[in-house]
């Protein structure tokens, strides 16, 4: 019998790689059943999250929403002011503690993701690490290659790619993981992004990408110029201009407007953190990527 087709996999497809606006606009879609129709809002809502919408997710979703949709609500919370931190991560505590809810897999995506962004790494584990979906399973991934532990994420990396190996989180986590372990794995990994460029939207997430696999292999004229076009895409994106930072850096080139405007951006970059040579800057840069 053949099987039905997947009526989110655009929609999923733009959000895995940061065509944001995309996934929102093409969001319409009819004849969804119920969990479908919960699938979709939770992407769409997380695309707004991703665009620094955070307020329009806060009021749009009430306290009747399925639990998913209330998970993607604490996260906005969690993002939209240090003031909300605390409640959201007492909130999502307490859901995961409770039987009914508490292995829900986008709770437990959302606390993982809350949990990172803490830099509590173990913590974010403890919801993640039983996988589960395709998103669980790449989170664990970034969350393994945060914690300097390449092993741990190619492991994970093997059971994506016994589940679907051409899935685009697969693909995506394999570039990831390329990417920490270095090397000639730098090549495989920009051709996998180089892939996605020629297939779908070009997007800030597939130029950085690119740009870093570049840095990587010494082509830094290349990867500014990668790195310009996404600055023209989104002129306040973090990843762009920390890139762009370290970029500049190895080309001789002054920083200083580029840093002003990363501190605008994102006062607690880590780039800003500390005086820092470029060599530091090029490390901890490669580290945020994925």
């Amino acid at each position: 019998m053949a099987m039905a087709p997947d009526v989110l996999f655009n929609l999923r497809n733009n959000f895995y790689l940061g065509a944001f606006q995309a996934a929102i606009n093409n969001s319409d879609i009819a004849g969804l059943t119920e969990d479908d129709s919960i699938e979709r809002d939770c992407l769409v809502y997380r695309s707004y999250i991703a665009l620094g919408s955070y307020q329009l997710v806060i009021n749009e979703v009430n306290s009747s929403a399925a639990t998913s949709l209330q998970a993607v609500k604490l996260l906005a919370l969690y993002l939209s002011s240090p003031d909300n931190k605390e409640f959201a991560i007492s909130s999502i505590r307490e859901w995961l503690g409770d039987a009914a809810i508490g292995n829900n897999p986008i709770l437990r995506l959302i606390a993982g993701t809350i949990f990172m962004h803490e830099q509590d790494y173990n913590e974010a584990l403890k919801y993640t690490n039983a996988g589960g979906s395709m998103e669980l399973y790449a989170l664990n991934v970034q969350i393994f290659l945060k914690m300097h532990r390449a092993d741990y994420a190619e492991k994970q990396l093997r059971v994506m790619q016994q589940i679907d190996e051409d899935h685009t989180l697969t693909q995506l986590a394999t570039a990831w993981v390329n990417l920490a372990v270095g090397g000639s794995k730098i090549q495989e990994a920009y051709l996998i992004l180089q892939d996605f460029s020629e297939k779908y939207q070009i997007t800030n997430l597939i130029l950085n990408g690119k740009a870093v696999c570049c840095m990587h292999m010494g082509n830094f004229d290349e990867a500014e110029s990668l790195l310009l076009e996404a600055l023209n895409k989104d002129a306040k994106d973090r990843e762009t201009l920390a890139n762009l930072v370290v970029c500049s850096l190895h080309l001789g080139k002054s920083a200083s407007r580029l840093l002003s405007q990363l501190k605008l951006a994102d006062p607690e970059h880590m780039l800003l953190k500390r005086g820092s040579t470029a060599e530091e800057s090029f490390d901890r840069a490669i580290q945020t990527v994925g």
